[in-house]
């Protein structure tokens, strides 16, 4: 009888649990929603992480679901596929532990010891902590929708489809320390060395490569760090203190106003800057831009080139060396028939439309990679929330000889102050066939 009875007290408890009769004390409920807010904050947080390291920028495809992989990411050993990071169980990450999901994103190791090709940035992610990491899984296992379909698999020629060799590169070259503020600074100059270091991986594009790959600095104490690298075609400029081809003549707001826009100081994002201020920079605080501007800043110059004087006299007729008056000569026809209506007669642009050529430190840099592309293919600026609207660079690949875009390039390169090497049309050739344009 007892027994019977303590059945139907117990049926009668569920019941009533599920009616919501049973009595829950304000103190219960209290610590319920409080820990619903502390989860729903952490997912928060790790979402804004996600965006900062732009992880979607480079696990969705074009027109595919979001964390979905199947982006094909250039690199000198073949093309790496970005794989599949959203929680479904079978196809993404659903079954990491956060031990599993942590090692993959600090060390570059997956579940089953598969060692990650170093086109994913772990290098610059070993320094974010152990409570960025738990923001993030949460982010990616609460915050995000499940994709059920496979990426393609990373198809790449032996021996680099050989993954075990990895191990040696990730001794070799890949840092596993945390950040840690450093003494001295001040905490605006140690959350921007934080942000551009680790989520931003500024340095996967921004800095040289080594032979083997490897970034060749990981912070400012290294001379090479974010002094420019070529990267999938495009040259990612120098980001250190060069008056001519890098930051000295961009004030912190302008760089933050870059950041969160696309545009600053007259200049326009270009080629995958694009996308890395649409999908990632833009959503940024405006503390943490400015956080990034204030290190970025405080880079010394390095690998100087180019150089701009906004008071330099007009050319001499002989300049060029064929006794043609400069207006005269082929670039400068070409610009005014092609240039001049979007970037001015003198070179000036129009602010946060079209970007100024005199004096823009990726006009006048060494590396005339992105300078070259552009011309040959076109491109656009970034549409952002708080952004003016896109705008459009049509390409001339179908519309001048690679002599014509030459010569136009040069006298970009030797006008309003500019002093920038010349472009011949080898090199609009070598380029246009890496590109098969």
């Amino acid at each position: 009888m007892m027994r019977r009875f303590s059945y139907w007290a117990l049926g009668a408890a569920a019941m009533l649990c599920v009616l919501g009769v049973l009595h829950v004390s304000p103190q219960q409920r209290a610590c319920a929603q409080q820990s619903q807010a502390a989860d729903a904050a952490l997912v928060a947080r790790g979402d804004y992480l996600a965006k900062a390291s732009d992880c979607a920028g480079c696990h969705t495809a074009v027109g595919g679901p979001a964390y979905g992989g199947g982006l094909g990411l250039t690199s000198p050993f073949g093309t790496i596929v970005s794989s599949n990071i959203s929680p479904d169980k079978r196809y993404g990450i659903g079954a990491f532990s956060y031990e599993d999901f942590a090692r993959s994103v600090r060390e570059g190791v997956s579940p089953g010891n598969k060692r990650l090709y170093p086109a994913m940035p772990y290098a610059s992610f070993s320094k974010m902590s152990d409570d960025d990491m738990r923001a993030l899984y949460a982010y990616f296992m609460h915050g995000v929708k499940p994709v059920p379909e496979p990426a393609p698999p990373t198809k790449v020629p032996f021996p680099f489809n050989q993954r075990w060799v990895l191990y040696f590169w990730q001794q070799l070259f890949a840092p596993k320390e945390p950040f840690r503020p450093k003494p001295g600074r001040d905490a605006q100059w140690n959350r921007g060395a934080f942000l551009v270091q680790g989520p931003g991986h500024c340095g996967a594009c921004h800095t040289p490569r080594g032979l083997g790959f490897q970034e060749r600095g990981y912070d400012e104490t290294s001379s090479t760090y974010l002094s420019g690298g070529v990267n999938d075609n495009w040259f990612a400029p120098n980001l250190t203190g060069d008056p001519g081809s890098g930051l000295g003549r961009i004030g912190e707001k302008d760089l933050a106003a870059f950041l969160k826009t696309g545009h600053g100081a007259g200049l326009a994002a270009f080629g995958s800057m694009v996308e890395q201020v649409e999908d990632s920079t833009q959503y940024l605080t405006d503390d943490d831009a400015l956080a990034m501007a204030h290190y970025l800043k405080s880079l010394p110059a390095q690998k100087p080139s180019g150089r701009y004087d906004p008071h330099a006299q007009p050319d001499l007729p002989t300049r060029n060396g064929n006794r043609v008056d400069a207006p005269q000569s082929v670039g400068a026809r070409v610009y005014v028939s092609f240039c001049a209506q979007c970037h001015g007669a003198e070179g000036a642009g129009v602010p946060n439309v079209f970007p100024r050529l005199a004096g823009n430190p990726s006009v006048i840099t060494e590396d005339t990679t992105s300078l070259i592309r552009l011309m040959v293919e076109g491109g656009n600026s970034p549409a952002t929330i708080g952004g003016p609207p896109r705008q459009a660079m049509p390409g001339f690949a179908q519309t001048l000889t690679n002599a014509q875009m030459a010569s136009v390039l040069s006298w970009i390169r030797s006008s309003w102050g500019n002093d920038a090497r010349p472009v011949t049309a080898n090199d609009i050739q070598s380029l246009r066939e890496k590109l098969h344009k």
